[in-house]
């Protein structure tokens, strides 16, 4: 299997938050089950790292054998994620034994030299994509607001309907990441690793811009704080500034799915995307297929028949 460069270095610099002794012995076999199974299953490696992760070390810390096998066992999948119910959401434990089932899965299908088997459903995003009537009422909300808020507000439209960032891409942030190749070129964000050009929307170019120019080195978002990222730094944000009631809460995943389905809805290729989204690679676009809808006769002749002959 070989995988893209970006994704590669991600497995291989990965390291938990809190690096216990145990760490430097189960690394190497945890970094070759997610090398193994990311491009099978529609998730991001960094998710696939630290839940196959977090299992490798509840495993060793529990005695059991060290080995891919062991630690993806029905039971031992059951026991991590009981032993987690405490410490995260009940959705979360559901996640994570989804995860790791689907892990297991792409692994028994790898040893057999198949693909793993064609799902007939994809599976339902975990963010739905704005409405475009709710993301046009979100941004005319967001201009009213005064001072800070409206450019946080904005700033998170933006970073995440305009360029697909996750949300600690978008509180990493800075000013100085947002540039043009040239005075009339498109807006670039070279802050982030992708294999590809992180380009701007056309609908939020010239309002990232000029953000990007008023916050110069410092932050995009919340520019007066003194960390890079906190689990709840966009989430308080959210709930503080509360849209009217007829719009919904501004929300980084959905503005992201936003940002993906409008690719996909405009037939860009889904390698591509991917890439851009900094996925694992364009399996992990199934989950919003289903919102994209069926190209019509002339739209499918068109694309078919390609550019005129010289």
């Amino acid at each position: 299997m070989v995988l893209d460069p970006v994704t590669s270095a991600k497995i291989t610099r990965y390291r938990p938050e809190s690096v216990p002794p145990v760490w430097a012995e189960v690394a190497p076999l945890v970094r070759s089950v997610v090398a193994a199974a990311v491009t099978a299953v529609p998730y991001d490696v960094e998710c696939l790292l630290h839940v196959v992760g977090r299992l490798a070390l509840w495993a060793e810390a529990s005695g059991i054998e060290r080995s891919a096998d062991a630690w993806l066992r029905n039971e031992v999948i059951d026991a991590f994620v009981l032993s987690r119910a405490g410490e995260i959401e009940t959705s979360s434990v559901r996640t994570y034994r989804t995860w790791l089932l689907r892990v297991r899965d792409a692994l028994a299908w790898s040893e057999r030299g198949e693909a793993p088997p064609v799902r007939m459903h994809a599976e339902a995003s975990p963010y739905q994509p704005y409405t475009a009537a709710e993301l046009a009422g979100l941004r005319h909300w967001a201009t009213h607001l005064s001072r800070q808020q409206r450019t946080d507000a904005l700033v998170l439209l933006g970073l995440g309907a305009g360029l697909g960032l996750k949300p600690k891409e978008v509180a990493a942030s800075r000013g100085t990441d947002l540039r043009r190749p040239s005075t009339d070129g498109p807006l670039l964000h070279k802050g982030v690793e992708r294999l590809v050009p992180l380009v701007a929307r056309a609908a939020w170019d010239p309002v990232l811009g000029e953000l990007a120019e008023s916050a110069g080195g410092g932050y995009l978002f919340r520019p007066g704080r003194t960390v890079e990222y906190a689990k709840n730094l966009i989430g308080s944000w959210s709930l503080i500034h509360r849209p009217p009631r007829d719009l919904p809460a501004v929300s980084v995943g959905r503005l992201r799915a936003t940002w993906i389905v409008e690719l996909m809805r405009a037939h860009i290729d889904h390698h591509l995307i991917a890439q851009a989204a900094g996925l694992a690679s364009a399996a992990s676009l199934a989950r919003w297929q289903h919102l994209v809808p069926p190209v019509d006769e002339v739209t499918a002749a068109r694309l078919l028949r390609g550019p005129e002959g010289r």
